[in-house]
């Protein structure tokens, strides 16, 4: 069989799984952007991590799932639009629809205006809750795929020890493989507690796990 012919199956057997995932088919009726939100709530549900009157950072938030589940649980009777008691930020490189009452910034946020954009919506305040979907784009080479997972956690774990009140959580989105224990590792050594997460709604193919970390480890800066 030709890759073409290979790769036109494998497309076809994902779109196929992808019809009838049950996750899909509720997202649409229950007017969420991906079936990424109900990752999110199943975490949320099982630690009790988001709660109205937060401050909550979303990190690679587009297409805007997780900062709609976000909206929800932070407005009075889990409404998609209205009133809101509490703030959401949402940051991604990529541009995001609107969703009524959460602020956007558009850019890489490891560069200074985006920060400089970020702390003035921050206006001295620090987070509860940093949730990040981040995932690169994965090439197939495992050492190279797993040098950039690790990246983007470092990039979240350094962001909530900047950003992040020392109770507050860490919620964030890892791959099992080369490189999980060290990301597992650099979770203990950064928060008092580090707990793996695999939730129904991550695909049982997929190496998706995500990893909460709550209360920060004062950590040392040389």
């Amino acid at each position: 069989m030709s890759t073409k012919a290979k790769s036109k199956k494998v497309n076809k057997a994902w779109l196929h799984d992808h019809i009838n995932d049950p996750y899909v088919k509720l997202a649409t009726k229950e007017g969420y952007r991906a079936r990424a939100a109900y990752k999110l709530k199943e975490i949320d549900e099982a630690l009790g991590l988001v709660k109205p009157g937060q401050l909550v950072v979303d990190l690679g938030s587009t297409p805007g799932a997780w900062s709609q589940y976000l909206r929800r649980r932070m407005s009075p009777g889990g409404a998609a639009a209205g009133e809101l008691n509490g703030t959401i930020i949402s940051l991604d490189i990529l541009p995001m629809e609107p969703i009524e009452g959460v602020t956007f910034l558009q850019g890489d946020f490891r560069e200074d205006a985006l920060l400089q954009q970020l702390l003035g919506v921050l206006a001295g305040r620090k987070a509860d809750l940093v949730v990040s979907d981040m995932a690169p784009n994965l090439s197939g080479i495992h050492s190279a795929d797993a040098a950039r997972v690790s990246h983007l956690i470092e990039l979240a774990i350094d962001f909530s020890q900047h950003h992040l009140k020392p109770e507050g959580a860490l919620v964030a989105k890892v791959f099992h493989g080369s490189g999980y224990d060290e990301l597992v590792k650099l979770f203990k050594a950064n928060f008092r507690v580090a707990k793996p997460f695999k939730p129904k709604a991550s695909r049982d193919k997929s190496a998706e796990t995500f990893l909460v970390g709550v209360g920060l480890k004062a950590v040392d800066t040389p």
